[in-house]
């Protein structure tokens, strides 16, 4: 099979309903469109075409291993000897949101972190990258203690009726559903930890947010899909992948109402 070409890939992202001036958030896995000439820089650069010069491109570029308290911390120091594990916390760099990598974001996520045009928030375990018209409106104001909520870009995004893009990923990758969490009444909460630089210095960093829990988005996401608010969620292929594009709005709405019916209190 051919590469695509950049052009390729920009008809079938408008065909799919990308709208031109819009907000869209990017989950994406590259591996499963197939081959295209130019790779992620070309994906980003047909992603900008769809959204035109007025729009914007929102991306998640999370740190989750920059946290002793996360799971995938935990798998990487699983089986370490007491000694290990000190030495590995002592030697976690803090984060820095103009270098750290994202983690598990994909290639895309980091196309997008490393243009030369892009903003990042600065949380340290859940930062957002952006491009385009509304960029720093979306990013600016992501407090450090507020992983997805009010006061978090997707709350921005929320306001701005933003679309979501899941392309060759599933509703397992839908970060907007993590907003309807916060939104439910009385949301349980937990204590997070990760390394931070402050006035120069490294040091770990202790705050409470919701407890965020994705396990079920899977499952949510099939409701949602079949449930009339699945009217807001519209698939077909981009290259050899299976993609959806839905309503933020919708979305996150859904959750919300989903989330206290499916999941026991507690």
């Amino acid at each position: 099979m051919e590469a695509l070409t950049e052009s390729e890939v920009t008809h079938q992202l408008t065909e799919l309903g990308i709208e031109n001036g819009g907000t869209l958030m990017v989950h994406a896995s590259l591996s499963s469109v197939g081959r295209v000439a130019g790779g992620a820089t070309s994906v980003l650069a047909a992603l900008s075409r769809a959204l035109g010069p007025d729009g914007t491109l929102v991306v998640p570029t999370f740190t989750s291993d920059n946290s002793d308290t996360s799971s995938a911390h935990r798998e990487r120091i699983r089986g370490l000897s007491d000694e290990a594990r000190i030495a590995f916390w002592d030697s976690m760099p803090p984060f820095d949101p103009a270098s750290t990598p994202s983690t598990g974001m994909g290639v895309l996520a980091e196309a997008v972190r490393c243009h030369p045009l892009s903003v990042r928030s600065g949380h340290p375990q859940t930062s957002f990258a952006a491009l385009g018209a509304q960029a720093a409106k979306i990013i600016d104001g992501h407090h450090p203690d507020c992983h997805l909520g009010e006061d978090s870009p997707l709350a921005r995004l929320y306001d701005m009726q933003a679309q979501v893009l899941l392309l060759g990923v599933g509703f397992d990758r839908c970060t907007a559903f993590h907003l309807g969490e916060y939104r439910v009444d009385a949301p349980p909460r937990r204590t997070y930890r990760c390394v931070v630089r402050r006035n120069g210095l490294r040091q770990w960093w202790e705050y409470e947010d919701v407890a965020l829990d994705d396990s079920d988005f899977a499952l949510l996401g099939a409701d949602f899909e079949q449930a009339p608010a699945g009217e807001n969620v519209r698939s077909s292929l981009i290259g050899s992948a299976q993609c959806r594009l839905l309503s933020f709005v919708a979305a996150v709405d859904y959750a919300q109402l989903w989330l206290p019916a499916h999941r026991s209190v507690g």
